[in-house]
């Protein structure tokens, strides 16, 4: 299995647009040692030449001319054969929209996000080009099912969809129930010619016994990195909300993911989605160094891991 990391940073990307925080004018003004990064998503291939996105962050379109292995090899082709769907944020589906040029798009997601995604958006009319421009592949709960090419085929991979905490994306908050389990998940990918296992959860906001059952016995693990601390964004004013309040459990601390996932054995242990104001994004900080005595490491756009 290889895995390509496409971006690696949370909404908004970093530096973020509007923020001159630490990291940020730092990162302009080339006074830190840190690297640019794009929204989240990443392509995941049995390295057999087809490839799966998951996600497709705003910047999509630039992300895949970021590796030549995603190019079209003949007039009007894609190697991508379908894109998953974590969530309904935004920043994991706003790239759908670019990818409308008349061509088929196969999308793997729970029936909540698919409803999210569709339902009272008038926009989605135009991945509606032609009949069956999209098909969309609904994925239940704790179910692991082969994952298809885009002509019905079965690949190399499997796939299972793990409900994780989470939240509403803000656009839908207050316009639908939010007590489905399936609005936000994570994924346990197996590629069955050798049995390793990607496990990926990019949005966790509490680190339960399903979230723990789910990382075990996996090789890699690519994990939340979106918050180093609880008070990240409250205490320099920027929102007055925690962490746990935006749905991701923070990495450092007593009760964060670092400290509570001390005894996951997979060889490769990776930090996703990074937000712009995370002191973990500075190569020389404390944090980082913390990061990596535990042996994790914080994923970076280009990062290539082969399992």
């Amino acid at each position: 299995m290889v895995l390509r990391v496409l971006g690696s940073a949370a909404g908004g990307g970093f530096p973020q647009w509007n923020c001159a925080c630490v990291n940020c004018g730092g990162m302009r003004k080339g006074l830190i040692a840190a690297s640019p990064r794009t929204q989240e998503s990443v392509c995941l291939s049995a390295d057999d030449g087809d490839w799966f996105l998951i996600n497709a962050s705003p910047e999509v379109r630039a992300q895949i001319e970021s590796f030549d292995a995603l190019h079209p090899r003949q007039s009007r082709s894609t190697p991508i054969q379908a894109i998953f769907l974590t969530n309904g944020d935004l920043d994991h589906c706003l790239g759908l929209l670019s990818l409308r040029e008349n061509h088929r798009l196969v999308l793997y997601a729970t029936e909540s996000v698919r409803r999210g995604f569709t339902e009272g958006n008038v926009l989605y009319r135009t991945l509606q080009r032609f009949a069956e421009q999209i098909t969309w592949r609904t994925l239940k709960l704790d179910v692991e099912e082969p994952v298809l090419l885009v002509d019905g085929r079965p690949s190399r991979l499997t796939v299972t969809a793990v409900a994780v905490p989470g939240k509403l994306p803000i656009h839908l908050e207050g316009l639908v129930s939010s007590g489905e389990a399936d609005v936000n998940v994570g994924f346990r990918f197996r590629q069955s010619t050798n049995g390793k296992v990607l496990a990926y959860f990019s949005a966790v906001g509490r680190i339960t016994p399903s979230v723990l059952n789910a990382l075990e016995g996996a090789d890699c693990v690519m994990l939340d990195g979106t918050f180093w601390s609880s008070d990240e964004l409250s205490v320099p004013g920027f929102l007055e909300k925690s962490a746990e309040d935006l749905a991701h459990c923070p990495v450092g601390g007593p009760e964060g993911s670092l400290s509570m996932l001390s005894k996951i054995a997979a060889l490769r242990r990776v930090f996703i989605h990074i937000n712009n104001t995370n002191p973990m994004l500075r190569e020389d900080s404390p944090e980082r160094k913390l990061v990596e005595a535990a042996g994790w490491e914080v994923a970076w756009d280009g990062m290539e891991i082969r399992l």
